[in-house]
């Protein structure tokens, strides 16, 4: 069985700083005000077209009333909570919107709270996780530790994602939060959320089962599927390093991929861990920049995901 992913030193060649990346990778000074400008014209159509897909998807689902049409989707539901994920994400590091009352208003109350996410709670510990990947504060380790693994094992933790083990492990605590006058401000105000939520499907389809079905259980079921591949293809079986090539995976993006798993150029992620700081739309081009410079080679890059998990769960 494979003991390790982490990429060979000859992958990761000794290139900074060079003449447009510091040492530690990041952009030279020059570069940065161009690579750092969030477009918030273009974030403001984002987050439109994510609801506006939202609506068009259950709506079509209701207008037909047929069972295939509910299966499909149902499972386009999966993709679009992991829009609401990365949108929520940017809105966490302060990307989303360059006016940062607006940033916040949006990322929680039109994308966080709507998918069933504290947002401050997970900026603290998503900033942590920057801070060290795999270090002692690292929220997620228990997340991405374990690989490779068997490949028993991997299907039995994405067996439990998908008939709603994990789910229920997150949605319990959420529901229990009202109890805790730490945390029942938050936990109401996700709660009220869903209530509108709920009573909006209502009003228009009459039918009370559409937001059951169509919202909560696809958060419950196939968006835990989706986020744990996309959280092990961006740090299963890697370790601490200052060296972000070892804590960090490559992997070649494709269409397909970029529609299911990692939209908003979320897929470059060696990128986004180099400079937290750089909004969704410009890390290609600072990937390209990395690659330009020899700091990402062909020999680090994964050729897919599929190829990727199959590397993580070598059993």
């Amino acid at each position: 069985m494979r003991t390790s992913v982490v990429p060979a030193p000859t992958a990761r060649p000794d290139v900074l700083p060079s003449d447009r990346l510091l040492a530690n990778g990041m952009c030279a000074p020059e570069l940065r005000p161009g690579l750092r400008r969030i477009d918030d014209r273009r974030n403001v159509l984002s987050v439109v077209s994510l609801w506006f897909w939202v609506v068009a998807v259950i709506g079509m689902a209701v207008w037909v009333n047929n069972i295939a049409v509910y299966a499909v989707a149902f499972l386009l539901m999966g993709p679009l909570y992991v829009r609401f994920a990365i949108l929520m994400h940017e809105a966490a590091h302060k990307l989303l919107f360059s006016n940062k009352a607006v940033n916040d208003w949006v990322g929680t109350w039109l994308i966080a709270y709507p998918a069933f996410t504290p947002i401050g709670l997970y900026r603290r510990g998503h900033i942590a996780h920057h801070r060290e990947e795999f270090g002692p504060d690292e929220p997620d380790v228990s997340f991405y530790g374990g690989y490779p693994c068997p490949p028993r094992v991997l299907r039995r933790r994405l067996l439990r994602d998908a008939v709603g083990i994990s789910g229920w492990k997150n949605f319990k605590p959420l529901v229990l939060s009202v109890r805790q006058p730490a945390f029942r401000r938050v936990g109401l105000s996700i709660l009220g959320v869903q209530a509108l939520l709920w009573a909006l499907a209502w009003a228009a389809t009459g039918r009370w089962w559409i937001y059951p079905l169509m919202w909560w259980l696809p958060w419950m079921t196939q968006w835990r599927v989706l986020n744990r591949l996309r959280a092990i293809a961006e740090h299963g079986g890697m370790q601490a390093g200052a060296d972000r090539r070892v804590t960090t995976h490559t992997v070649r993006q494709s269409w397909l991929a970029r529609f299911w798993l990692v939209p908003f150029n979320t897929g470059w992620h060696l990128a986004h861990h180099v400079d937290m700081g750089i909004p969704w739309r410009n890390l290609p081009r600072f990937h390209a920049e990395l690659e330009r410079a020899g700091y990402v080679t062909a020999e680090l890059t994964h050729r897919s995901y599929r190829a990727l998990w199959m590397t993580l769960a070598d059993g």
